[in-house]
């Protein structure tokens, strides 16, 4: 698949915002603040955050995903070639687990779900 994709399925998360905070043409995907995604500019991955460090060991390990650079042991990248349906999934599923790590006050100033 493409950058295109996953911006697409970024962008049409509720509140979801963009940002290229490190120049050179990154994809940074953020709600409240907080990234979610995060597409490099010539690596062909996207990162995304998991439930746990377990989680994404388990995604690497079973050839899922690949370690994320510079993030976090709960984050893994996915390449931008894989299943739109395992894309779209993981996408979602990092944009809820930051979003509801979010302060109330934060939360209650988003777009409903």
């Amino acid at each position: 698949m493409s950058r295109e994709l996953v911006n697409e399925i970024c962008a049409a998360q509720p509140g979801a915002e963009w940002s290229d905070p490190w120049g050179g043409g990154h994809d940074c995907w953020k709600i409240g603040g907080k990234s979610f995604a995060v597409t490099g500019a010539t690596n062909g991955l996207v990162s995304v955050k998991t439930d746990s460090a377990e989680t994404a060991r388990f995604l690497i390990e079973t050839g899922v995903a690949e370690r994320a650079a510079c993030l976090h042991a709960s984050w893994v990248a996915l390449p931008l070639d894989s299943a739109p349906d395992e894309l779209a999934h993981r996408i979602r599923h990092s944009y809820r687990l930051v979003r509801g790590a979010l302060p109330k006050k934060t939360q209650a100033t988003l777009p409903p779900l």
